[in-house]
């Protein structure tokens, strides 16, 4: 391959990438709580507790499903960990914290980081 062929791929701006996906799985976090919720809602019978500005029930929940098969199926173990630690849990917790606490070093953390959010990229089709 010569170098006029491999500058037919785009530019993929990562800084811009890490945020979009970041953005979603922040996204995730919500609204996997108002697919629970709804569904709570409709086991008891009630139709509807708060108002509604938006009627993106459908789509949210094909957003949630897509986003638990790309967490599912495209990270290792460790990419997981850091992804639920960093991103999906309640509590804010620093990048120290979360590579103490799994026993990795600090350069493997940030190359696991980046590859996890590289493949949730990849999974969703952002990238």
């Amino acid at each position: 391959m010569n170098a006029e062929q491999l500058t037919l791929l785009p530019e993929i701006n990562e800084k811009e990438v890490q945020q979009i996906v970041i953005k979603e799985l922040k996204d995730y976090r919500a609204l996997k709580i108002q697919i629970e919720n709804k569904r709570e809602r409709e086991k008891e019978g009630v139709v509807s507790l708060f108002p509604s500005l938006l009627q993106n029930n459908r789509v949210n929940e094909i957003k949630v499903r897509q986003m638990e098969r790309a967490l599912d199926g495209s990270l290792d173990f460790i990419e997981r960990q850091i992804i639920n630690q960093k991103y999906l849990n309640s509590q804010e917790i620093n990048d120290l914290n979360i590579y103490m606490d799994l026993g990795i070093k600090k350069g493997k953390y940030y190359q696991k980081k980046r590859t996890a959010l590289y493949r949730i990229a990849t999974a969703l089709g952002i990238i």
